[in-house]
């Protein structure tokens, strides 16, 4: 438990660092930029991995089960991850998609971790998924404040294609690659 809360914190710590534009200019101000981004993606993904280790971990030693989900809302699960599939991919496609959502990946992130949250009744997913879900819609407000350019819609619909085409093939991914053989959780069949 402790080193996914750690994990966590540090994840969370470090994305909320960049939300605070006063404090990441003056960081970038003393170590360089190229240092900074450095810094930040090393203490990021260290927050990813003693996240997901410390979730293994805290998930194998049993812990409480606070809801057992209905077993009707992995359906419902399944078509949100669908969605935040082609979320995510629309998040470095320019389509009308990402147009639409302005953050794609935020809203990619949103949707993984509500998703997840529907599904899973134990206390370190609703800590784990719920914290993500909340640091995300913290991230969504602090965008808002800051503005900023949006995307913009191209004229053509080609992006909004690959942008389907390819959160498809990620949501096999995910669901025939990626759950069952890395997470240890089979979600399909």
């Amino acid at each position: 438990m402790v080193m996914m809360l750690f994990g966590l914190a540090l994840f969370v710590a470090t994305h909320v660092v960049t939300s605070l534009r006063g404090i990441r200019a003056d960081l970038i101000a003393r170590l360089g930029e190229g240092a900074y981004k450095g810094f930040f993606s090393l203490l990021a993904a260290a927050g990813v991995l003693l996240t997901a280790y410390g979730y293994q971990l805290w998930r194998a030693a049993g812990p409480a089960v606070v809801w057992d989900p209905p077993h009707g809302l992995r359906h419902l699960a399944m078509l949100l991850m669908l969605l935040a599939s082609i979320a995510a991919v629309a998040a470095y496609v320019p389509s009308h998609v990402r147009a639409a959502l302005k953050h794609p990946l935020l809203v990619a992130v949103k949707t993984w971790a509500l998703a997840h949250l529907l599904v899973n009744g134990d206390i370190a997913s609703i800590v784990l998924f719920g914290v993500i879900l909340a640091w995300a819609v913290y991230d969504r407000i602090s965008l808002k404040k800051r503005g900023g350019p949006l995307p913009v819609a191209p004229k053509g619909w080609g992006g909004d294609a690959i942008a389907v085409g390819l959160g498809l093939v990620l949501f096999a991914a995910l669901a025939y690659l990626f759950h069952p053989y890395v997470i240890g959780v089979p979600v399909m069949g």
